[in-house]
Formats: structure tokens, C-alpha cells, sequence
């Protein structure tokens, strides 16, 4: 039922502070006030200057005939006024904004309260990390970090997310009943009417509503709802532009009597080894008319169905506000504030927004690992990535949190039109979107900054110097307020992060659910060609040799057959046409077949793992072999040809291990006890 009564009095939580039931953030330091003094470095200040000059003149001489200590914090093991005073200053962060494009305004802020340097036009010399708006399209960054994935755009498309799910859904139905039941069309049209009429005939008073959205559409584009299968316009758009239709979600909670939806950023930093961060806060979204169940004389009513903000703002009932807690768009920690007021348990809820983010990325790392090796290929320059993602959830009446949609250029704008005459608009700062966004930008940045690591290595190396610096902060006074603040923590004076880490923190509790990141390291592990994400005949064939999956019951002709059956047939949905051969999703396919074949008394899930099991064995086994015969043939070598350099112990290249060898034996006790 709709949450009765009036929203809770008083503003909902700061950055800095825990909304009612969201998780733990990681322990941190207190933090203090704003700096005294300058950013690190500021060449500008006349007092940094004149420390300067010092240290480029005449030393002057401390007690005892050393030369006396400049304030700046000395680097470890550096003797010598010059090196000792420049290890005070910290190198600020290089930050490349030129294609940030939407997110320009939250970004600069972020950068302000950081204290970074900002290059808004790029930078001839590299940068430290480089903002892109929209997707990883440079080819010539080979070092740093970009907040891009390859690939991501394609993969959070809402047919090749569908996809990805439902592969997981197949071997986990339970764990992914998150996402609503998903059909893609046009190629599963005949599927989704043979469908529905069987769940209508088994259930009579069965009354779907379905949602059909166009694969690359935005912002509520093309979005509609129908009744029943004939109701989908099969004309020439849909050929043209491919779409998914999955079953309408008809009982949302609401708030105010108005259905709404959460937009909540999740930042994946790393994908090898996984790692994944949930923002404490999010936005909530609304619809500006009053929710009624769909029928056939509303379905047409975007403004009561539909959450898109792009859509709703175009109503004459939207509502801006500077407060969190009213208007057409709150924060989330005011909803769960309402909630928690009215006995809901929010930390239960929290808990299964992060099983879902944590699921469904599990299901999407698969494909981006093999966009990632195309584009930066192992022993490539190139740089690192992370990427803030927005999941757009739906809560049920019950509580429970539906995923809707992944996107991965979330609009990051902390500004709004507004319109001040007919035809005349104005950018109006928008405070619910800057409190959250700016934050989500900034913790994104503390996390993946790279001098972060360089400043835990700076620490004092004995304890006369720490005793030491101590006595000189003290001599100080307050004159040198400015040199003492210069060399506090850059996190000094910033609110603790707004960023909670849930993956590898919770890796126990999921780590049984990555079978197809299994089934990808097969995949390109035989792709051979660096650059390329098609697995070609002569690969799949490799594969199905080295693991040792044919027999008399299942010939090399069959594999072939088997190729050629799949590719053909992923091939004419349209899967990129730009490289011929096997995609990863038909790979898949063709994995679970073989594993359907070879263990057939088991569930799917019991089956891929372990043809899985069965795959890695002969596969370390493999690499075993060929790390012995290496190495006698090096010993053979250095038998013919002794080393004629005394002194000098030259290690061949081939003596470099193909396989760790102790996780090879274990592999190998683990086969011998497998019961299949």
C-alpha cells in the first residue's frame, strides 16, 4: 500500500552522513575544517615563492653544523635542504575535462573542492585521468586512467543487457528474479505470442500489461504499452530498429499517490579483479499524475506510467524545489527517511539493492572483459578504466527493488531550464541534483587517485623525524599557518565518502554466480588474434581439442557442424558484422550445449560448472607439459652452450612459468577426488 501521512520534518541527511538504512561506509579518519592555507604547489603565493628562493640560495646552518631543516615535509631517505623542501609539495592530479561535454559544471566543482589541476582544452603531455562524456573512443591515451570502458555503451543496450541476464536467469532463476521477464524483438516475436497465449490459458484471469522499448533509445523515446502481443507495431520501425518487450511492472510503490523510480550510481573501478562501489544516495524520479492500474483508456498517459525525467518535465505538474524531501525530483535518503517513519526496514531493502547492482554486473562483466582485450590488448600501452553506471530501479509495493535499466552515460547535469518567458530559457542550478552528483563525482575521484598510493609510500623513516617535524610545526606559530596547512592530507576538510565498496567486500556471497566469467576466459583465451572479440573455426576446434570434449560419440565433424549452426544463427540477429566468426554469446551457447551433453542428471548450473572443472584441468595440464618440455629443452641448450661470463646468471625466457605450478597440482588433487 502507498505510504500514508506527510514526510518527516527537517532536511534529509548531508554528503557526509548515513541516510536510514543504507550500508556501513568504510571507516575513515575524522575529518577536520577547510585548510588554513593553500593548495599544495601554489606557486602564486609570495610566501611559497620566498621559501623557494631560500632553498635556491645559501643553506643556512642548524645546530651542530647540518644544514637546518626547511618546514616542508622531507621526502624518506633525502638529506639537503633543496630535496628536503621540495618533498612538501605534493604533484597536484592532472585531470584531461575537454570531452566531459554534460557533466563539465559537477566536474569542475569535484576538481575545485579536490584541488586538482583542471586541463578544460587537454594537454599536449599526458594527464593523470581523462573525463569523456559519453564513451572510450581515444586511441591514443596510452597511459592514465579514463572513466570509460570499451565497450560498455553496447553492452548496457537494452537488448544486449536482456541477453546477459537472461543467460544468467537460465542458470540461477531464483537469483535473478530482479529483472522482469524479457522477450527481443522482432526475432522472438512468434515466442512472445506462443507464450502468452499458454500463461493466459493456464491462467485465465491473467491480465498483462507489456512495456515495449526501442534497444537504442533514451530518455523515454519510442517508450509505449500494450495489452496484448497484436498491439505491437510491427511496421517498419521495429524491423529497423530492434526493440525488447517485457511484462509491465503494475503494482509500484507509490509515494504522494504517484509512481516513482530511483536512479542510483554505482561506480565499477576495476574489472580484473572486480570491484564495485554503491553511492549511499541516488535520486528519486517521479511522475506528475496520480497512479492508476493500467487499462486500455490510459495506457496512452506517459505522465502516469512513465518515470523518465526528460518526459515529466515537459508536464505542467512537474515540480522544481530546492527541497529534497518534495518536487517532481527528491533525493532517495529523503524516500528511505519516509519509509523508515513509517516501519518499513530500509536496511532490508539496501541489502537487496546491493544483491541486484552486485548480480547484474556479475552478468555484464563477461562481455566487457572481451571488449577490454580487444581495445587494450594485454602487453599494449594503454590506460586503466572505471565508470560510474546509473541503475534505474523500480521498488514493488512489497519493498522489493526491480532493475529497469543500466545506463552508461548517467546525465551528471546539476543544472535546469526553466522557462522565464514564452520561448525563453534560463540554466537554473538544480541543488537536488548537486548535492548527490558532485559528491558521486568527487568520492569517484579520491577513489581512483593516483597519487593516493605515492603519498601512503611518503612516511617518516625514523622517529627523530617525526620528533623532529613536530618541533618544527610548533616553532611555527601562527604566521606559517599557510605551510603547515599546505602539508596536511588533501582529504582534509572533505566529507567522508559518499561511495561504499560491495564487491570484493561481499565476494563470498557471490562469487558462486560467475560461471560465464569462466566461460569467457575459455573464450579468449582461444581467440588468438589479439584485437578481435570473434572466436574463429580453427579456435573453437583448438578449444575442443585441448580440452578433450570429443569422442567417438561427438567427431570433429559435429564440432564443425556445431560452429556453423550457432554463428549462423547469432550471426543473422545482427550481432556486429564488422569481424566474422563466434561471439562470446554464442560461445555460450555452444558451452551449455556440450555441458547439457555430457552431464545430463545434472541442473544447468551443475553442468556448466563442471564442464567448466573439467575444461581448466586438462587446460593446466596442458600448460604443465609444455612448461616441462621447455624447460628440458633449455637444460639441453645450456648443456651444448655453457655460460662463458663468470659472475653472471643469465635466466632464459623460457624458464618463465607458463603455469604457477603449486596451483597446477592443486588442480590436479581437486580431479582426482571429482565424483564426475
Amino acid at each position: 500500500m502507498e505510504p500514508a501521512g506527510a514526510p518527516p520534518q527537517g532536511a534529509p541527511a548531508r554528503e557526509a552522513e548515513e541516510p536510514p538504512g543504507s550500508p556501513a561506509l568504510p571507516a575513515e579518519e575524522p575529518q577536520g575544517g577547510q585548510p588554513a592555507g593553500p593548495p599544495p604547489g601554489e606557486a602564486a603565493l609570495p610566501a611559497a615563492a620566498g621559501r623557494e628562493r631560500g632553498r635556491r640560495g645559501a643553506v643556512p646552518q642548524g645546530p651542530g653544523g647540518r644544514p637546518a631543516r626547511g618546514r616542508g615535509r622531507r621526502a624518506p631517505g633525502r638529506r639537503g635542504g633543496e630535496e628536503g623542501g621540495r618533498a612538501g609539495r605534493r604533484p597536484r592530479v592532472t585531470v584531461d575535462s575537454s570531452k566531459a561535454k554534460t557533466s563539465l559544471e559537477a566536474l569542475k566543482i569535484s576538481l575545485r573542492q579536490l584541488r586538482w589541476r583542471e586541463f578544460p582544452f587537454g594537454r599536449r603531455l599526458p594527464c593523470d585521468i581523462y573525463w569523456h562524456g559519453v564513451s572510450f573512443h581515444d586511441n591514443d591515451i596510452f597511459s592514465g586512467q579514463v572513466n570509460k570502458f570499451p565497450g560498455m555503451t553496447e553492452m548496457v543496450r537494452k537488448i544486449t543487457l536482456s541477453r546477459a541476464v537472461r543467460t544468467m536467469q537460465d542458470l540461477f532463476p531464483l537469483e535473478y528474479n530482479f529483472y522482469p521477464r524479457s522477450w527481443i524483438l522482432p526475432e522472438e516475436f512468434p515466442l512472445f505470442v506462443d507464450e502468452v497465449r499458454m500463461m493466459k490459458d493456464s491462467d485465465p484471469s491473467w491480465k498483462p500489461t507489456f512495456i515495449v522499448k526501442p534497444d537504442g533509445g533514451c530518455q523515454g523515446d519510442g517508450i509505449y504499452l500494450i495489452k496484448d502481443p497484436s498491439d505491437i507495431r510491427l511496421t517498419g520501425s521495429v524491423q529497423s530498429r530492434p526493440a525488447v518487450v517485457q511484462e509491465y511492472i503494475c503494482k509500484p510503490l507509490l509515494v504522494d499517490k504517484l509512481k516513482f523510480d530511483i536512479r542510483l550510481y554505482v561506480l565499477l573501478k576495476s574489472l580484473e579483479p572486480l570491484e564495485i562501489y554503491i553511492a549511499k544516495d541516488g535520486l528519486s524520479r517521479f511522475c506528475t499524475e496520480p497512479y492508476q492500474e493500467p487499462t486500455l483508456k490510459n495506457l496512452h498517459q506517459v505522465f502516469m506510467h512513465l518515470t523518465n525525467y526528460s518526459l515529466n518535465i515537459h508536464s505542467g505538474n512537474f515540480i522544481h524545489s530546492d527541497n529534497v524531501n518534495t518536487g517532481s525530483k527528491r533525493t532517495f535518503s529523503s524516500i528511505l527517511c519516509r519509509l523508515s517513519s513509517r516501519g518499513a526496514d530500509v536496511k532490508k531493502l539496501w541489502s537487496d539493492i546491493i544483491s541486484l547492482v552486485i548480480k547484474t554486473i556479475i552478468a555484464m562483466t563477461p562481455e566487457l572483459k572481451v571488449y577490454y582485450q580487444s581495445d587494450i590488448p594485454a602487453g599494449k600501452p594503454g590506460p586503466t578504466c572505471f565508470q560510474i553506471l546509473g541503475f534505474d530501479i523500480l521498488l514493488m509495493k512489497n519493498l522489493k527493488p526491480m532493475l529497469l535499466e543500466v545506463n552508461a552515460n548517467p546525465s551528471m547535469r546539476i543544472e535546469h531550464e526553466q522557462e522565464l518567458s514564452p520561448g525563453v530559457f534560463e540554466n537554473v542550478p538544480s541543488p537536488v541534483d548537486e548535492e548527490v552528483k558532485v559528491a558521486v563525482i568527487r568520492d569517484t575521484l579520491r577513489l581512483v587517485d593516483p597519487q593516493k598510493k605515492k603519498r601512503k609510500d611518503v612516511q617518516f623513516q625514523t622517529l627523530e623525524e617525526a620528533s623532529e617535524a613536530k618541533e618544527e610545526a610548533r616553532e611555527a606559530g601562527a604566521g606559517d599557518g599557510g605551510e603547515r596547512g599546505g602539508s596536511r592530507s588533501p582529504e582534509a576538510g572533505l566529507p567522508s565518502l559518499c561511495l561504499k565498496q560491495v564487491f570484493p567486500k561481499y565476494a563470498r556471497q557471490f562469487s558462486y554466480l560467475r560461471l560465464v566469467d569462466r566461460v569467457a576466459a575459455l573464450f579468449i583465451r582461444f581467440l588468438g588474434v589479439k584485437g578481435t572479440t570473434k572466436l574463429g573455426p580453427t579456435g573453437f576446434r583448438t578449444f575442443i581439442r585441448n580440452c578433450k570434449l570429443s569422442n567417438s560419440n561427438f567427431s570433429m565433424a559435429s564440432v564443425d557442424i556445431l560452429y556453423i549452426d550457432i554463428t549462423r544463427r547469432w550471426n543473422s540477429m545482427g550481432i556486429d558484422h564488422k569481424e566474422s566468426g563466434m561471439c562470446l554469446q554464442a560461445f555460450v551457447e555452444a558451452f551449455f550445449c556440450l555441458a547439457q551433453k555430457k552431464y545430463k542428471s545434472l541442473p544447468l548450473h551443475k553442468q556448466v560448472a563442471s564442464l567448466i572443472d573439467f575444461c581448466e584441468y586438462h587446460l593446466a595440464a596442458l600448460d604443465e607439459k609444455r612448461l616441462v618440455c621447455g624447460r628440458g629443452i633449455v637444460e639441453r641448450r645450456s648443456a651444448v652452450v655453457p655460460c662463458q661470463t663468470d659472475g653472471l646468471h643469465l635466466t632464459p625466457a623460457a624458464h618463465t612459468p607458463l603455469l604457477n605450478r603449486t596451483a597446477a597440482a592443486s588442480k590436479f588433487g581437486d580431479y582426482r577426488n571429482h565424483r564426475y
